[in-house]
């Protein structure tokens, strides 16, 4: 019995090794949604959420998870239209993701028919690397494959788009004759692109002749952390990580500074404002300001994507290869600094750092500190575990104030900066690593927008996986907090009550009547317990903690022209003024006493 189209993209992507598709139906894709159906054993699975958007998103965050393709289906016009927003942070973050997507039928085209849409049109940037339409059933299997090898190789999304009648025909192969494109199937091969030996030598010289070397990592360092600790240790570096490398290296290590940028540790800014050397390994991070000023540093920079390379800073050596391949071949040319003042001022200010995030961490709020929220977090993340960051206030404390230990990965919208990701990103994350634990620290403007439809998602699947611990712990404090303080302190605005101010909801509540366990925390002794219930549960858990949104996400290196900005909304009515520079006061006061070295709490 012959095949139809749609059971054979089905069979290759079983070929491809795909393990499940996060997708919602429509008449668009009803071939490929019976083919699921007519043998669910076969594979992949067909995961249901609650909105297109959603399923991009969560094939998004099974990449970033997984390190394999993710893959999302849509049907044709409002489906299609919806994955637009995951695929761009796909796009923007560098993620191989799939996007199959239906379209109306061939006889109907151009006839202005129901949920006819400019597929080619409207993908035509996110899916830039490769987007195709396949009209005849002989372009598969080679469209699928390209569309694989393509988001692999090149890191981004790709869009397979198949006419609804189309997918219901018998599949023909491509023959050997003219116009016909043949393919030779999935392959596992990954480049392993090997650095210049002449470039090589000259980034060498540049790090051996630096006095204050300062290292920066992003995404493209992942796995290259013991070769980095190596050059660090050779050179007396410390390490600041962009936003998407947090996880690169644990911020145990004395070394390393943690976040850098408008999300960033005070550390990590000290250690770009001192150094006179640069090295950039993996990462595209776009805050310039953050970096030493021109003509202060000699820089280097490593990269995989030579479309990336100096972008950001002047460079005077570009390496493009793997960075793990590259560090380890540096490692023999580099000579151990003998003077180690550097290298004891950088692990001095990290340590200083942790004392002041522990003391404005333990600092009284109404009635939460966020920022204990995630500090309690850090003393009992279980090994293995996966962190999932949302876009908000909540970003600055899973930035700042959470500690990875060496086996803990995590990710979020990074570059996009989309809210509402992270419960389809923890999604993601079970569906790669359904042996692991897996937290999701969300603010509630973005539980409102999509996460709380997710929480049935997470219900229907949790028992699939060998682990079912998944927490999604909600920031409650009835205010898009993060734009309030952008409008505070970037332009001089008092926040706006109208714009700002979310509807009250129980998330326990309606966490509750979906399913899923909860857990309601108004009190800062409570989040301990809190935490190690949710974390020794055998189900998924949703923490509804109320919180402070007035404890200040200001970077301890804030700006003359930014306080002033803040002062000046309080003067215009801001109207939780007073409360909030009593925030901003306590949490300083706590940095000037770390400054002095008395004890913090935890010291008596």
């Amino acid at each position: 019995m012959s095949q139809t189209v749609a059971e054979h993209v089905l069979d290759r992507l079983r070929q491809w090794q795909v393990e499940q598709v996060f997708g919602y139906p429509g008449d668009g894709i009803n071939g490929l949604v019976a083919a699921f159906g007519k043998d669910e054993s076969a594979g992949p699975k067909f995961v249901q959420t609650r909105h297109e958007e959603m399923a991009a998103l969560a094939a998004t965050g099974y990449a970033k998870f997984s390190g394999n393709v993710g893959v999302c289906l849509a049907t044709s016009g409002p489906g299609a239209i919806h994955l637009l927003n995951g695929l761009y942070d796909a796009k923007l973050d560098h993620t191989p993701v799939v996007a199959i997507v239906g379209q109306t039928a061939r006889s109907a085209m151009g006839g202005s028919y129901q949920q006819e849409v400019d597929l080619q049109a409207l993908f035509s940037d996110v899916a830039s690397d490769y987007l195709v339409e396949v009209n005849v059933a002989s372009q598969l299997p080679n469209a699928l494959d390209r569309a694989f090898r393509t988001a692999r190789a090149r890191r981004a999304p790709t869009a397979v788009v198949i006419p609804s009648d189309l997918q219901e025909q018998p599949y023909e192969p491509p023959g050997h004759a003219f116009k016909q494109v043949p393919s030779s199937g999935p392959h596992d091969a990954q480049p392993v692109l090997a650095p210049n030996p002449t470039a090589l030598q000259a980034a060498a010289n540049i790090l051996n002749d630096g006095s204050k070397v300062a290292i920066l990592v992003g995404q493209g360092a992942r796995g290259a952390a013991d070769e980095l600790a190596q050059i660090a240790e050779l050179t007396g570096a410390g390490i600041a990580k962009a936003l998407l490398g947090k996880d690169v290296l644990a911020d145990d290590l004395p070394y390393v500074t943690g976040s850098i940028g408008l999300l960033g540790t005070r550390p990590s800014y000290e250690l770009m404002r001192d150094c006179d050397t640069l090295l950039i390994v993996g990462s595209n991070f776009p805050y310039s300001q953050f970096l030493p000023d021109y003509g202060q540093a000699r820089a280097v920079e490593i990269d995989i994507d030579g479309a990336n390379i100096g972008m950001r800073y002047p460079t005077e050596v570009n390496i493009v290869a793997d960075a793990k391949t590259t560090l380890a071949q540096l490692v023999p040319l580099l000579t151990a600094k003998s003077d180690r003042a550097w290298r004891e001022t950088v692990q001095r200010n990290v340590a200083r750092w942790w004392e002041t995030v522990e003391r404005q961490s333990m600092l009284s709020a109404n009635p939460v500190n966020p920022m204990r929220v995630v500090w309690e977090l850090s003393a009992r993340l279980p090994d293995y575990a996966i962190v999932t960051g949302d876009s908000g206030s909540s970003t600055n404390w899973y930035a700042r104030c959470l500690r990875f230990g060496p086996t803990t990965n995590g990710s979020l919208s990074g570059t996009l900066a989309t809210m509402g990701s992270a419960v389809p990103y923890a999604i993601g994350a079970k569906f790669a690593q359904p042996d692991r634990p897996v937290i999701a620290l969300v603010g509630d403007g973005a539980m409102q927008m999509n996460g709380l439809a997710e929480l049935m998602t997470i219900r229907r699947y949790h028992r699939l996986w060998a682990d079912p611990r998944l927490v999604v712990c909600v920031f409650h404090n009835n205010d898009l907090a993060h734009v309030t303080w952008e409008l505070r302190a970037m332009g001089g605005a008092p926040k706006f009550e109208e714009s700002q101010n979310l509807p009250e909801v129980s998330y326990a509540d309606v966490a509750t009547t979906m399913g899923i366990r909860s857990i309601t925390v108004d009190d800062p002794d409570q989040l301990g317990p809190a935490w190690d219930a949710a974390l020794a549960a055998d189900e998924p858990v949703l923490l509804d903690v109320h919180t402070d949104p007035e404890v200040p996400p200001i970077p301890p290196h804030a700006t003359y022209e930014q306080m002033k900005a803040t002062a000046e909304a309080v003067v215009k009515g801001d109207p939780n003024g007073w409360h909030l520079f009593a925030e901003i006061a306590k949490n300083k006061a706590a940095e000037l006493l770390t400054h002095t070295g008395l004890p913090s709490r935890s010291q008596g």
